[in-house]
C-alpha cells in the first residue's frame, strides 16, 4: 500500500507529509526527516480523521523540528545515496578496508575476527573483545590518511582495548601524528 500525501497548514506555512498505514504500527508515529520530509505512520484501523487531528495537535512541535533541520548546513551528498548506492559503496569500502588491514596488521603482529561494514551513524570504527571490526563505509569518503587512521587504531583495539596509555603508543608506533589525525576526524560529519 502506498502513501498519501497530505497537507496542513500552520499559520502562513503550508506542510505536506506522507501518510502511510501499517499493519505492525500500534501508535501514531510523525518524523521529521533530515531533508525536511515529514512521515505519519498509523495503525491500518485508525481514521484519516484521528490521524489528521494528530497531526494539527503536533503542529508546534512539527514547525520546531523544521526550523531545527532548515538551520543545519545542506545534506552531505553521502547522506543521500539510496540503496543501491550504498550496497556499492560497502563494497567499494571492504575492498578498500580488507586491502589496508593487509597491510596494517602485520605492523601489530594480530589477527583479527570478521570484518563487517555497516552504515553507523556515529562511529567510523569499532572493535569487539573477540577482535571483530566493524568499519563504516563512509570511511571510503574520507582522506587517505583519515582511512589510515581509523582502520590502525581498530587494529590496536585487537591488542589493546581501551584507550590508555600503551593503546596510544601501539598506534603512534604506525601513525606518529594521530593526535592530528584524531582531530581532524573529529571534524568530519557523517550524516
Amino acid at each position: 500500500m502506498g502513501d498519501t500525501q497530505k497537507k496542513i497548514t500552520v499559520g502562513d506555512e503550508t506542510i505536506p507529509y506522507a501518510l502511510r498505514r501499517s499493519a505492525r504500527a500500534r501508535r501514531m508515529r510523525l518524523a521529521v526527516r533530515r531533508d525536511g520530509s515529514v512521515m505519519l505512520t498509523m495503525p491500518a484501523r485508525s481514521t484519516l480523521s484521528f490521524a489528521e487531528s494528530f497531526v494539527y495537535r503536533q503542529r508546534q512541535w512539527l514547525l520546531e523540528k523544521l526550523a531545527f533541520f532548515r538551520g543545519l548546513p545542506p545534506l552531505d551528498p553521502i547522506a543521500r545515496f539510496g540503496r543501491r548506492e550504498y550496497l556499492q559503496n560497502r563494497e567499494a569500502a571492504r575492498a578498500l578496508v580488507s586491502s589496508k588491514l593487509t597491510e596494517f596488521a602485520p605492523r601489530f603482529g594480530v589477527s583479527y575476527g570478521r570484518v563487517s561494514i555497516r552504515n553507523q551513524k556515529t562511529c567510523w570504527g569499532s572493535c569487539s573483545r573477540k577482535g571483530n571490526l566493524n568499519f563504516n563505509y563512509k570511511l571510503l569518503f574520507l582522506p587517505v590518511d583519515l582511512q589510515d587512521y581509523v582502520i590502525v587504531h581498530e587494529l590496536a583495539h585487537v591488542r589493546e582495548l581501551s584507550h590508555s596509555p600503551r593503546f596510544w603508543a601501539l598506534v603512534g608506533s604506525v601513525v606518529p601524528d594521530y593526535a592530528a589525525r584524531r582531530r581532524e576526524l573529529r571534524g568530519k560529519r557523517m550524516l
